[in-house]
């Protein structure tokens, strides 16, 4: 009875003792590190040729990157998330059910209920792809992303590229068709060919196209300002998506060639492995990185005064959209602009480029385009931005047999604040009392497009016949006339302007 009470006890003992084991094991795995940062971390340990600043600050970038990774993956699941969600209350409601065996078409043409604004980004709605002490680049998400209504520029995607005084930006191409403006600084661009590299300097207002694979580097040649460079990408081997590709490089950024094997490289390079992994592990600064004086001024091309050809035209290179002549200007705004009739490389991608500045406490006149889709950044200022849609379910519902139902959707603009304007869709931007409000914008299938206003010196009402004016208001001509006589182009004073000329007319006439 002794024996069976002790093997009882031993027998219990040894099933805590396993529990308790797994239970460890369990919460270790919970816990345990990600091998990429774990991987990370021992190649910077191991480094001899770092100081122990070098491997501090390697082992920060190692920490950054799994941050930015474990973000990525949670604005993933979120995404999912709301999907999900999405989908189940849309499969819920009796109002919006519909079959699953409904083709593309048919659901493509149902309005969709869209919830806060569709056509305004914000600083959440970019993803850093680039991100090291010198400088970072940052990528708008897809615009069908945010709503289905931006189907038409599913093909596009929005960039900025910020760089540090006196740094580099590696060599890369891009498996999409790249056009840059030079927001702000003073950089040069090397353009990598078969037997050469071409070297053009840039200035704020310049613009250049990069074709598809066009292997190229800049320089921040600017010791005291940084580089600002906003990024138009055409996509073209997936919809909506794009990638760098670093050739030259090493470990950060890595070389495209290094996830070739050994054997091939051993073959391609004829060299032996151990002398090509000394060459592609030297490489860990970051794909932007800061460079010393003489570095910059060897990579930099010599200035050679301003350019004056429209690059496709005589000479390929950049072209700076202030050497034009504004072809709006007033004491409320100026309007530059380049096009597809002006060049032949913005007629090839069917694109057009505009910036205006808007003077403070002024707006631009209510105008829709009638094909072009507008993608706007705010380089300078604060303001508003107004955008006239039929295409929100929410309003449609209400809409009349004979007539649709329309909505206004506002959103504030400020430095970095990227909105879009579908074709055919009226809108108005005004600034703020406090500064001038610059808007710089890329609009997609430009060519033959029209700026078509409703208000200021051309203007379809005016410019309508009398008899089809009145019927259309069913007021009388005369004084339709005098309600659309505003003189100024495109741009006018804004709200509270308005406000205090109604007041200085008011004071005229008491004073008379």
């Amino acid at each position: 009875m002794a024996m069976d009470t002790k093997l009882l006890l031993i027998l219990l003992l040894s099933s805590l003792i396993a529990l308790f084991s797994a239970c460890l094991a369990q919460s270790a795995q919970g816990t345990e590190i990600d091998p990429e940062l774990k991987t990370c971390k021992h190649q910077c340990r191991q480094q001899q040729q770092y100081s122990e600043s070098d491997e501090r600050k390697c082992l920060e970038r190692c920490d950054r990157y799994h941050r930015m990774k474990e973000e990525r993956e949670r604005e993933i699941e979120e995404e999912v998330r709301r999907r999900k969600e999405h989908e189940m209350e849309e499969t819920g409601s009796d109002d919006h059910h519909r079959s699953r065996t409904e083709s593309k078409e048919e659901e493509e043409c149902e309005e969709e209920e869209e919830e806060g604004n569709p056509f305004v980004f914000g600083d959440e709605q970019f993803e850093r792809r680039v991100e090291t002490e010198d400088g970072t680049v940052r990528v708008l998400q897809k615009f069908t992303e945010k709503s289905k209504l931006l189907r038409g520029i599913e093909n596009f995607r929005f960039a900025v590229l910020e760089a540090q005084q006196h740094s580099f930006v590696s060599p890369c191409h891009f498996d999409s068709e790249l056009v840059i403006f030079t927001v702000k600084g003073r950089a040069t661009i090397g353009l990598v060919g078969e037997d050469k590299t071409e070297r053009f300097n840039l200035e704020q207002g310049d613009i250049m196209r990069i074709p598809s694979g066009t292997p190229f580097y800049i320089v921040n040649r600017d010791e005291n300002e940084k580089l600002l460079l906003a990024q138009l990408h055409i996509t073209i081997s997936i919809p909506g998506h794009f990638e760098a590709f670093y050739g030259p490089g090493g470990r950060d950024p890595e070389s495209v060639l290094r996830a070739f094997s050994w054997d091939v490289l051993e073959a391609a390079l004829k060299g032996q492995k151990e002398n090509l992994e000394r060459l592609f592990g030297r490489q860990k600064k970051g794909s932007i990185f800061r460079i010393s004086r003489d570095q910059v001024r060897s990579l930099s091309k010599r200035w050679e005064g301003p350019r004056i050809w429209p690059f496709g035209g005589q000479g390929r290179g950049p072209f700076n959209i202030f050497h034009n002549k504004p072809s709006v200007s007033n004491d409320y705004g100026r309007l530059y602009e380049v096009g597809p009739e002006d060049q032949s490389d913005l007629d090839n991608l069917n694109l057009m480029i505009s910036f205006a500045n808007i003077t403070n406490g002024s707006m631009s006149a209510p105008l829709y385009y009638t094909k072009a889709i507008k993608i706007g950044m705010v380089t300078e200022g604060i303001g508003e931005v107004e955008v006239v849609t039929p295409h929100m379910s929410e309003e449609q519902q209400k809409r009349k047999k004979s007539s649709p139902r329309y909505r206004r959707v506002s959103g504030r603009l400020r430095p970095g604040v990227v909105f879009v304007v579908p074709a055919g869709h009226p809108f108005v931007t005004m600034a703020s009392r406090e500064s001038n409000l610059q808007i710089l914008c890329f609009e997609v299938n430009a060519r033959g497009n029209k700026r078509l206003a409703f208000a200021g010196k051309r203007n379809i009402v005016k410019a309508m016949d009398g008899k089809a004016k009145e019927l259309a208001f069913m007021w009388a001509e005369e004084k339709l006339n005098a309600a659309f006589s505003r003189e100024e182009d495109t741009f006018f004073p804004g709200p509270q302007n308005h406000e205090e000329e109604e007041e200085e007319e008011e004071a005229r006439r008491a004073e008379a």
